[in-house]
């Protein structure tokens, strides 16, 4: 089965491709499936419909949450689509079952004096605080996903033009349009804070850590977290909360829902209008406070 899982990830690398995180999830399903084959004394071709919907329930003992369940399913369905068409199983097990239904809930976003706040965190006057301060900048600026912010590299970023072309998932290429602000941070740090941290010439990455190569995502959420705590938001930031705050503000300030897909890289539009249902909140929320606080 091991031999099975790298063929269908190389699949997904080679004919869709499909982003090394997502991969790497796909992977990491499959091995924790695989695992529970074992435990059971089944395999892939002994596997049933009730095999499969024995795992979930396992899964759900295990006080997975739905979401992680339904990817797992999700997961499962596409490797035994592969299996069928390649002709290394005769039948789907997973053909009839359905996806959990998912709780849908809106992204958490920072206010824009929480943004303003965050970005004000970073001491400009070591190259570490250029670097952090043009990556937020540039997060909040452009609504790029993290791993596109860290697979940057120079050459992807044109200050003159102010744009930066970035490769979303799936490897498409987006070009994003970058503040003034923006472009004023990472040109400080590509002139004073970059040059002080780069030990090899060659080096690409635009953005890089302590001892000279491409910083991670989890580098970078280190530091989220940090600017988070000394700027006392009170507030669970995830990676993406910038992301999501991005598209949430252009939205409460006007720009059509078609153009934030664009910059977004979503494939799908339907992805994009879980931002209106939280500018909509907001708006219902602040509607309801000045038609009932005292002081409003």
């Amino acid at each position: 089965m091991k031999k099975l899982i790298n063929e269908f990830i190389n699949y997904l690398s080679v004919e869709r491709g499909l982003a090394m995180n997502t991969l790497e999830s796909y992977g990491r399903d499959l091995r924790q499936y695989q695992q529970y084959l074992e435990q059971d004394a089944a395999t892939l071709d002994s596997a049933s419909t009730q095999t499969i919907v024995n795992y979930l329930l396992y899964l759900q003992r295990q006080g997975k949450a739905t979401a992680t369940i339904a990817r797992r399913l999700a997961a499962l369905k596409a490797f035994y689509q592969f299996l069928v068409r390649e002709k290394y199983v005769e039948a789907d097990p997973t053909v009839n079952l359905e996806s959990p239904k998912l709780e849908k809930r809106l992204p958490k976003v920072l206010t824009v004096r929480e943004v303003e706040l965050l970005l004000q965190q970073p001491d400009p006057s070591q190259p570490a605080g250029l670097r952090d301060r043009a990556m937020l900048e540039l997060l909040y600026a452009t609504g790029i996903r993290v791993s596109e912010l860290v697979a940057l590299n120079v050459e992807a970023v044109n200050l003159e033009m102010g744009y930066i072309r970035c490769r979303g998932r799936g490897a498409k290429e987006r070009v994003v349009p970058m503040g003034s602000l923006a472009i004023r941070s990472c040109r400080e740090y590509l002139e004073r804070g970059r040059p002080r941290l780069v030990k090899d010439p060659g080096e690409q990455a635009l953005f890089v850590n302590h001892h000279g190569r491409r910083l991670t995502r989890q580098g970078f959420w280190k530091i989220v977290k940090k600017y988070a705590e000394d700027a006392r938001i009170d507030k669970e930031i995830t990676p993406h909360t910038l992301r999501h705050s991005f598209a949430t503000h252009l939205l409460e300030n006007g720009a059509d829902l078609r153009s934030v897909q664009e910059m977004l890289g979503h494939a799908d539009i339907s992805t994009t209008h879980v931002y209106e249902e939280v500018v909509k909140m907001k708006g219902r929320l602040k509607e309801i406070y000045s038609r009932t606080h005292p002081r409003a």
